[in-house]
């Protein structure tokens, strides 16, 4: 716990010395307004609630891809990564502290989204299922924390990294129902969002903030728990494979 919070609290100097990391909180307001417009427009008041918060899923994936996802690749860059894996600390331990960190933002991404759109955009986000609300937000932030940790460690390993990350957003976005609800999706695609536990994770929280009963939260916690500890579990053994390459090669310190 200890090499945690020390990870943790070195991340956080980052935000002190590059506050441009923090940019999605910026920018989603913004993303919100365009989203409830078109929601308005294209006469769907059934979807204003969901689009509305929809900013608060990109902000989150924007900081587990680009500042969570590129903390290893970033270290050996700078130099440092040789000193992190020398220490009398574990290496993995380091970096999923830092990507807690990263996703700290995440709970202010999310105040501001709500208040923005329940007192700007007027739209229907009154949450009305607490339980279910604070399950699923405790359950997203790990799961978003292991996938940071998975793509940290391909990312090191990726030729292409530069590209993927920057055309992985928007794809997600569509496959994890953040905009409109998975159902919405046309047929043949649906299959291929159920892994992606931002699905789950939107539903749960389109639920929380819906009249009426919440349909089967426990199989949407679950799913999620379940592909958080997957994506954990492979961040792991990629990471240890990455160590073990390196130093048998000598190419810590190699950009």
């Amino acid at each position: 716990m200890g090499t945690l919070a020390a990870g943790f609290r070195l991340q956080l100097r980052f935000y002190r010395s590059y506050p441009d990391l923090l940019v999605p909180l910026l920018t989603a307001p913004l993303y919100g307004v365009v989203f409830t417009l078109v929601m308005r427009d294209g006469h769907r008041p059934d979807l204003v609630g969901s689009a509305s918060l929809a900013p608060f899923y990109m902000s989150l994936w924007w900081f587990a891809l680009f500042s969570g996802g590129w903390i290893i690749q970033t270290d050996r860059w700078e130099g440092t990564l040789e000193h992190l894996v020398s220490a009398p600390a574990a290496f993995a331990a380091v970096v999923l502290g830092r990507i807690s960190a990263t996703l700290l933002p995440a709970g202010f991404a999310f105040t501001e989204t709500w208040v923005f759109a329940r007192y700007v955009l007027d739209a229907p986000v009154t949450i009305r299922h607490w339980t279910v609300f604070l399950a699923s937000f405790t359950v997203t932030l790990f799961a978003m924390a292991a996938t940071a940790l998975l793509m940290a460690a391909l990312f090191v390993l990726a030729r292409n990294a530069v590209t993927f990350s920057n055309s992985a957003s928007f794809p997600f976005y569509v496959l994890g129902g953040i905009l409109v609800p998975v159902a919405v999706l046309p047929g043949w695609l649906q299959p291929f969002t159920r892994p992606v536990f931002l699905s789950w994770s939107a539903d749960l929280l389109r639920a929380a903030v819906a009249p009426g009963p919440v349909p089967h939260p426990a199989l949407g916690l679950g799913a999620i728990a379940v592909l958080g500890v997957a994506a954990g579990l492979a961040g792991g053994v990629v990471l240890s494979h990455i160590l073990r390459r390196l130093r048998t090669r000598g190419e810590l310190a190699i950009t």
